[in-house]
């Protein structure tokens, strides 16, 4: 990417300096991560102490959270309210553009001032939002930029497995608190492009381009050049006069179709320019995208036509020196990695709406995903605050901001908006009820060309999800295959809960989940085994069931689990409790510095094996 000279330090001097949006780039842009002002307001009182006019008393390293060591602060205390400030002079070669300011992540609920002067307001830790400025500062102006984020850990949002009580405990982590992720800069024309909706078709070897723009003029026209390394390999054009979200089809001929697949990643190139009625270019953005097609045959999810099991690992993105945040990007790469050298062809993105340059990295190296909104955080957990109170709208906006990120990335293969919402299921309808459904809706909606989840594990609402899955922590292989075998033969009318194993998931005698109805299933987590050989009397660390004895009886039994799964003709897959050990919880593939904790050869080779569902016929 081209730098403006505007840029004081080189890139290298720079954390997190890389290109933030890899599948909508454009040449010009300032990365703002590094040292900005910063302040804790604890008692969220700094708009009326003049934080917001006035110079702040600490330094900190964007993009790293000021709970993280990379930041510079390492404060792990709650912070209700944060500030930050940076000053600088907007490039003078950006002049006659719209300059747009960028944040990636902050958590939680973010104001933002440009000279004293309010641009932006924006509520969700995971989603990335953007400040025109506009009328208020142009290129060659010094500018001064504020931020107050405001996170109290005792509100009910959506946060993740973020810790609402002072220390990390059981399932949950150390809180982030403000900006996570990058910041930056970049101009536009008056009229310009805005993040595409890239759609494959594989069926009819086509991708289709549906591109918003910011507005129309007389004339106006969108061309879409694909290409791969041997040139060009199709090019469209339509007129975008009338209409702010043009769509143009690009059809691949016979003989450079390579569709994208586990095996084989390909990824066209795609070329994008708004034009003039002359011919003149507006505006242009560099893209890629990925020929591939979903579909659910049977129980089985098939990917380019061929029955694919999934056997997922789940990864919860969480780094010893950056929390959330990966410390580089070599370190999501790492991640990615690791996995497919533990025999894993894909992962889980729980709890958390990973950074985009994870999804990448994935689309580059063939590794399928199912992404996923980090729910927990109302009432203990989902979306749900007290007995008779109603959720917030902010659930399915949020997670409509993350979907529109998303959506062209190749990699990703289903969609789970919510996770165990812990509710049982009763004679009356229920909040939860309510906001399962318009999630599960507004996905559907969103995108069609993926199965979605109405929620993981428990407690499922909508009978008509694409999907149907179950957690399973039991620790002793035969118990483990009991409870799963009884699935072809559930009657999906059937009432009596009590003769159903884990899919009902039983409490008792209490119901948590309307009735399997023969969709594809799969155990989307289990294992969870405890391993740390290491651990002192007294140490803080758990994982699921009493640790095995020995290595080889931890061998044992992943072994066992997994060829359990892989061995059930109704499993279209399965998902491993989990890539790495996180703070207490240590039952991760790798110890939480990525250190190697197993032989990885017997792992992949207990996961490498047939499983039933990919058996012809």
């Amino acid at each position: 990417m081209q730098q403006t000279q505007a840029q004081e330090k080189t890139m290298s001097d720079i954390p997190r300096s890389e290109y933030p949006r890899p599948q909508f780039m454009r040449d010009d842009w300032l990365c703002l991560n590094g040292e900005w002002q910063f302040e804790i307001d604890p008692g969220d009182s700094g708009l009326e102490r003049g934080l917001r006019d006035r110079q702040l008393r600490d330094r900190i390293s964007v993009p790293f959270c000021p709970e993280s060591a990379l930041s510079g602060i390492e404060n792990p205390d709650f912070m209700h309210a944060v500030w930050y400030r940076r000053s600088l002079q907007l490039p003078a070669e950006w002049a006659g553009r719209r300059i747009l300011l960028h944040f990636q992540a902050v958590d939680y609920d973010s104001t933002v001032w440009i000279n004293g002067v309010e641009v932006g307001r924006h509520r969700g830790g995971f989603s990335p939002f953007c400040c025109d400025l506009s009328g208020v500062a142009e290129a060659g102006d010094s500018i001064t930029i504020v931020l107050r984020a405001r996170d109290d850990a005792t509100s009910p949002q959506p946060r993740g497995k973020q810790t609402r009580d002072y220390d990390p405990s059981g399932a949950v982590y150390v809180r982030t608190t403000g900006i996570w992720q990058s910041v930056w800069l970049e101009p536009v024309p008056e009229l310009s492009l805005r993040r595409p909706r890239i759609t494959p078709d594989l069926a009819n070897a086509t991708i289709r381009l549906e591109q918003p723009i910011s507005g129309n003029a007389p004339g106006l026209r969108l061309r879409a050049t694909l290409s791969d390394a041997a040139g060009v390999v199709a090019t469209a054009e339509c007129s975008a006069a009338y209409d702010l979200a043009p769509r143009l089809d690009l059809a691949i001929p016979a003989d450079r179709l390579r569709p994208w697949s586990i095996g084989d990643p390909h990824l066209y190139d795609l070329h994008i320019e708004l034009l003039e009625s002359d011919g003149d270019i507006i505006d242009s953005a560099r893209s890629y995208a990925g020929l591939r097609a979903i579909a659910i045959v049977g129980k089985a999810i098939q990917i380019n036509g061929e029955t694919v099991f999934q056997r997922l690992v789940l990864d919860q993105g969480y780094y010893p020196d950056g929390i959330m945040t990966a410390p580089n990007d070599a370190a999501l790469l790492r991640d990615i990695e690791l996995s497919m050298a533990a025999g894993f062809n894909g992962a889980r993105l729980h709890q958390k709406v990973f950074e985009e340059r994870f999804l990448y990295h994935a689309d580059r190296l063939g590794y399928i995903v199912w992404g996923e909104f980090g729910d927990w955080g109302c009432s203990g957990n989902g979306p749900l605050n007290g007995e008779h109170q109603t959720p917030g709208p902010d659930y399915i906006t949020q997670w409509l901001e993350c979907l529109e990120r998303d959506y062209s990335h190749p990699c990703i293969v289903g969609w789970c908006p919510l996770n165990e919402t812990w509710q049982t299921l009763g004679d009356r309808i229920t909040a939860l009820d309510d906001v399962t459904r318009g999630m599960y809706l507004a996905t559907k909606a969103f995108d069609s060309t993926r199965p979605v989840l109405d929620t993981s594990g428990y407690s499922h609402r909508v009978p008509e999800a694409d999907v149907y899955d179950s957690h399973d922590y039991t620790q002793d292989p035969p118990t483990f295959r009991k409870q799963h075998s009884g699935l072809a033969e559930c009657d999906p009318y059937l009432n009596d809960a009590s003769q159903w194993g884990i899919p009902a998931r039983m409490v008792g005698n209490t119901r948590w989940s309307i009735a399997y109805r023969g969709q594809p299933f799969f155990v989307s987590e289990f294992g969870g085994i405890w391993w740390n050989p290491d651990v002192q009397e007294g140490e803080d660390s758990w994982g699921y069931g009493t640790r095995p004895n020995s290595l080889d009886e931890f061998y044992e039994r992943f072994e066992q689990l997994c060829a359990i799964l892989l061995d059930d003709v109704n499993m279209f897959g399965y998902c491993y409790t989990q890539l790495t050990d996180i703070y207490q919880e240590q039952n991760g593939i790798y110890k939480f510095d990525r250190a190697q904790k197993f032989d990885l050869a017997r792992i992949r080779a207990a996961q490498t094996r047939p499983a039933a569902i990919e058996q012809p016929g």
